[in-house]
């Protein structure tokens, strides 16, 4: 009995998803609404878990000192990112009454309470609940938040950090989602028969919390000791790199829900968005990896890690419009891209701890602007096949797609500068040298991330 209902209940399943899809009936049935809002309940659990794989690499990939600073502004990133969202920051990215910067009529979703059937924010699907809706967005921009966390790292006062965190929820990332998702200013904008498209938000997500991080890291300056005065720097490793690709790996799960949940619907467009995803981390990892070691000598084990990353941040945007084959080249291009931009950013002397920078911010761009290239089938915001300049689509994307990221950039850019340069003359942005020395888990949290007798066993193993 138990053998046959193994069997019995996936077909079940798989039945009542064809028979709801949009070839079995016009209109969703009840059995639509009910696997869509479940599909995306979960997709969005799968992104809020990456919050644990982002403290996990950031942590580990930095000195053990600081691992407990390190998991506060994380779980900070979640808190405050819930609380300022949902206040605030979900009006002015989807509220129907909005200004040039956002929407004003549903604060606190004040308009959304009812748990009934309504549209998604976007109009791209009319099947989710506000619930659901607000969920699967809170958590992304919990994400973009936390992109900036890594850059920052070893460095940055804690209350500074808060502030930071509530206003990017608040305003700063959910006005880029306004004038996108939101269909607002960007989503406006046409040459020819070409929209923009960024799917589940190479730009929107990433290379807004990449922008962010790359002027909280030129603000903060470097770590002590990262630089010498008028020679080269010097590595400050991390303290556990088996902490570091666990988070990885975590993030590389949850990655699915960022970019399948996308789809807003459990319908048979899911497995191909996975499908994609799974290979573009892949091949950024080989990408990274291959590169590094005809560099270095050695297939260095951070680097890879962060290979996978910039393949997922690359086909975060047209991972609903490309083929598998571009999934493979898009990611590979983004491995490799990510060490060249982690070497550059070294060179000019701007001490970006875990890569955040060239992950999300460089391979955001790049995924971006790989729609204009590669972009084979409509992904729903395309409104169009082929629309790719290798497919025969012309210059038009590629033109569209280089203005959403320029937008972006420059609001992001200045807003966070803005937002620094204020929080550094009055509550003040970096701690004070004997701090930073002493490390941020003491001063900052009252005591160490690890216990008495693990720090002191590592002490004698290190004098021996």
């Amino acid at each position: 009995m138990r053998r046959k209902l193994l069997y019995v209940v996936p077909l079940a399943v798989l039945v009542a998803v064809l028979a709801a899809s949009p070839a079995g009936a016009q209109e969703p049935t009840a059995t639509q609404i009910v696997l869509d809002n479940l599909w995306v309940l979960i997709a969005g659990a799968l992104v809020f878990l990456m919050q644990a794989g982002f403290a996990l690499v950031e942590a580990g990939l930095t000195r053990s000192k600081n691992v407990s600073n390190i998991m506060a502004k994380n779980l900070a990133d979640a808190v405050i990112g819930a609380i300022c969202f949902f206040a605030v920051g979900y009006s002015i990215a989807f509220a129907s009454t909005d200004t040039w910067w956002g929407g004003t009529s549903d604060f606190f979703l004040a308009h959304s309470a009812d748990p009934g059937v309504l549209n998604t924010p976007g109009g791209l699907t009319s099947t989710l609940t506000p619930a659901v809706s607000f969920f699967f967005q809170v958590v992304f921009a919990a994400t973009a938040v936390t992109i900036a966390s890594g850059a920052m790292a070893e460095r940055t006062r804690f209350p500074a950090y808060l502030v930071f965190a509530g206003v990017m929820t608040a305003v700063i990332y959910p006005v880029v989602v306004h004038w996108t998702w939101g269909m607002g200013l960007i989503a406006d904008i046409s040459i020819g028969d070409a929209v923009y498209s960024d799917f589940a938000g190479s730009t929107i997500v990433h290379m807004t919390g990449g922008v962010a991080a790359l002027m909280g890291a030129v603000f903060l300056g470097p770590r002590l000791g990262r630089y010498a005065k008028n020679g080269p720097g010097h590595a400050i490793p991390g303290h556990s790199i088996p902490m570091a690709m666990l988070g990885i790996f975590i993030l590389w799960f949850g990655w699915f829900g960022f970019n399948a949940g996308s789809e807003l619907a459990a319908d048979l467009q899911v497995p191909f968005l996975a499908l994609n995803t799974f290979l573009a981390g892949a091949s950024g990892a080989a990408g990274a990896v291959i590169l590094i070691w005809w560099r270095s000598g050695v297939p260095d084990v951070a680097m890879a890690g962060n290979g996978v990353l910039a393949g997922l941040v690359s086909i975060t945007a047209p991972v609903g419009a490309v083929e598998p084959w571009a999934a493979l080249v898009i990611g590979f291009v983004g491995g490799l891209l990510v060490v060249v931009s982690v070497l550059f950013f070294d060179r000019i002397r701007i001490d970006d701890p875990v890569g955040a920078v060239s992950v999300h911010g460089v391979c955001g761009i790049w995924g971006t602007l790989a729609v204009g290239l590669f972009a084979r089938y409509d992904d729903a915001f395309l409104g169009r096949e082929n629309a790719g300049l290798f497919y025969g689509g012309g210059i038009d994307q590629f033109v569209v797609q280089t203005l959403l990221v320029l937008i972006v950039a420059i609001w992001v850019a200045t807003t966070t500068a803005v937002l620094f340069a204020v929080l550094d003359r009055t509550m003040g942005l970096r701690v004070e040298p004997e701090e930073e020395m002493q490390g941020l888990d003491v001063i900052e949290h009252g005591g160490s991330g690890y216990g008495v007798d693990t720090v002191a066993a590592s002490r004698v193993v290190s004098r021996t």
